[in-house]
């Protein structure tokens, strides 16, 4: 609209108002008009009403309401004669934008004045009363004091300006990674807190990465976590999908293996050569490879067997057939560090998982050796039991302490402690023989072949006994068939895997006494299992390695080998399984001679799986490109991809 349309706009509207302004006036003085004359009327009535006497006092009094209702009828009359645009219109003449903010800051205005006044007159009143006087003011002074320090909290965050930084690091050390990072987004101060180096590295620590790791070792502890967080998802899904790269542990010497264990990186084989072959799967060109025998062992002829093998992540041993035990350092390997010769056959042989303590029974005597400060072995305690001791294990966590063992003796449980004269018998029921072995820093739990009448109780235990005070815990199980592995150590809290000759692996909660999976495994017997937070991987007798998912009761995958499974550990991203014959003298290749070089396929075979590489993938090189080409043959497979005839015959290149 132009300027000159907008200005005849308004003077015709400023006409219209006038005129209608006008009419309101002549209506209004005509209204009053008439009101002056009716006044004067009711005066010259009223009167001659007094002078006569004639109208009572009830009639004047209703005389007098309806001069009131016809005053406020004539007021509403002109208050409907005047519309409400006509206020907006003069408004928007006088170049307002809102009309209505005069109206709501009047009301507004008007509000204060009424809340004001009974301001007033409530304090005109407390003033009366001087003794409550003093009560209420102090309790409106700590009101308003509570209100202004919930407004500096609001305002500003409390421990900015009155806690030290250390210890509002303490406060926030109580938080996991989700509740850090919704502190992080308040200010400023609270963001250099939440990412504070300190409180990253506690998390790292509290969810097991870096164990042996110090605060400066990184430089954003924050981010280090957030990748073992990622790796760890990569690998258990490689675990799950069966991704990831095999490697043969054979030691070609023409012999059979006889026996395997594995701590950490380390992998100890004995043969029966004689020979002792150490592995660091961290390090595949490690010099410390090859053990040497000690002297006497080595100038035997024919040279005895090793009937078992120990290792931790200091110290390596060994056991013969004709009694002799040998130690070597892990870190220099070659001669032994140390060695004795013992009565007879070597049946049990245990080292500390944490400590350099070695534990050996021959028949009924038994002998434990330990390290000390600088280095030197020695014994530390010898005993005799009432029976031959079949199987034993050395308690873990003890390392600060006395070294505490636990054997399995016919029908009899003890404990040995080298402060004590004698072993304490922990458990003992005559004609129950003790089928399987294991302890961990709190526990010792072992089966008990039940039989007879006996078997009517509900068939074969797994009893578990509390180290702290030696009293019987729980006990579970209640199978048909004898219990011939146990996997205490290595469970999770509350949590006991074990397997049975009826083929079956159960897993047991300690806190009530159930069976919380049972899994029909293997068709000859489960040999050897172990459990985590999510899977079970077990062993079985005829040479079948199966890995199964625990919520779900479901396998995941299997891998299968000629001879039964004696041996089975894994971590976070490896795992480790070894086939053991149990024919440790075979017929050679040919069928007419017998031949000292046994066939391969009766040798047994030790496998290394790695889960966190991916073979598939293009970074990732094979075993095959970092051999230094002294072997005359190696190469590896994805495992998604291996068939029989490809694990039969690859072998890792430092063979």
């Amino acid at each position: 609209m132009a300027e000159s349309e907008l200005a005849t706009f308004r003077e015709r509207w400023k006409h219209e108002l006038k005129s209608k302004k006008e009419d309101q006036r002549l209506v209004c003085v005509a209204s009053s008009s008439r009101h002056v004359s009716d006044n004067l009327g009711q005066r010259d009535l009223k009167d001659t009403n007094e002078s006569n006497h004639h109208l009572t006092q009830k009639e004047t009094s209703y005389i007098e309401d309806e001069e009131f209702v016809g005053r406020k009828k004539k007021t509403a009359v002109e208050t409907d004669d005047q519309p409400e645009y006509v206020s907006i219109a003069r408004s928007l003449l006088d170049g307002r934008t809102s009309p209505l903010l005069d109206r709501i800051q009047e009301e507004r205005t008007r509000r204060k004045r009424l809340y004001q006044n009974m301001t007033d007159a409530c304090s005109a009143s407390l003033k009366q009363l001087r003794q409550p006087q003093k009560k209420v003011k102090k309790e409106e002074e700590l009101v308003d004091q509570l209100i202004q320090d919930l407004n500096e909290v609001n305002d500003i965050p409390f421990f900015d300006i009155e806690l030290p930084y250390e210890l509002a690091l303490k406060i926030f050390q109580y938080l996991n990674c989700a509740e850090l990072g919704r502190c992080a987004q308040v200010s400023r101060a609270w963001r250099v807190l939440a990412e504070d180096g300190v409180l990253w590295f506690k998390l790292c620590m509290r969810e097991g990465y870096h164990q042996s790791a110090s605060v400066p070792d990184s430089p954003c502890w924050k981010s280090t976590l957030r990748d073992c967080r990622n790796l760890a998802k990569t690998v258990q899904s490689n675990w799950k999908n069966r991704v990831g790269s095999i490697s043969q542990l054979q030691f070609e010497l023409g012999k059979v293996l006889c026996d395997v264990s594995s701590c950490d990186n380390f992998v100890l084989a004995g043969y029966t050569s004689g020979d002792v072959r150490l592995w660091d799967t961290l390090h595949w060109d490690s010099t410390a490879s090859y053990l040497k025998t000690n002297s006497l062992s080595a100038n035997t002829n024919p040279r005895p067997h090793v009937s078992h093998v120990q290792v931790n992540s200091t110290v390596a041993a060994a056991a013969y057939e004709d009694g002799c035990v040998d130690l070597w350092s892990t870190e220099t390997g070659g001669e032994p560090i140390h060695h004795y010769q013992s009565p007879g056959r070597i049946q049990a042989l245990a080292l500390s998982p944490d400590c350099p303590v070695l534990i050996s029974a021959a028949g009924s005597d038994v002998r434990l050796d330990s390290a000390t400060d600088c280095g030197y072995w020695r014994t530390v305690c010898q005993t005799r039991l009432p029976n031959t001791v079949e199987s034993l294990i050395l308690v873990p966590g003890m390392a600060d302490q006395c070294p505490l063992a636990a054997l399995a003796a016919g029908d009899a449980v003890y404990l040995l402690n080298p402060r004590e004269e004698e072993p304490q018998t922990l458990h003992s029921v005559y004609g129950h023989p003790v089928t399987c072995l294991d302890a961990s820093d709190s526990l010792v739990g072992f089966g008990v072949k039940r039989t007879g009448w006996a078997m009517h109780d509900g068939g074969n235990k797994i009893h578990v006994y509390s180290l702290e005070t030696s009293k019987p815990a729980v006990c579970v199980g209640n199978s048909p068939g004898d219990f011939t592995c146990i996997n205490v150590r290595d469970s999770p809290p509350h949590l006991l895997v074990c397997g049975n000759k009826d083929r079956r692996v159960r897993v047991f909660d300690l806190r009530t006494g159930s069976s919380v999976v049972s899994l029909y495994a293997h068709h000859l017997g489960v040999t050897s299992v172990q459990v985590d937070d999510w899977k079970i991987v077990s062993g079985g007798g005829e040479g079948l390695v199966c890995v199964w998912e625990m919520r779900m009761g479901t396998k995941l995958w299997e891998m299968h080998n000629r001879h039964p499974v004696r041996h089975v550990r894994f971590n976070t991203s490896t795992l480790l399984t070894a086939n053991i014959p149990d024919d440790k003298s075979p017929r050679g290749a040919c069928i007419t001679d017998d031949d000292l070089t046994a066939h391969r396929r009766h040798r047994g075979v030790i496998c290394h799986y790695d889960f966190s590489e991916d073979a598939l993938s293009q970074d990732h090189i094979l075993p095959i490109c970092r051999s230094d080409y002294t072997g005359s043959y190696g190469y590896n497979y994805n495992i998604s991809l291996a068939v029989p005839y490809d694990r039969l015959s690859g072998s890792h290149p430092s063979h």
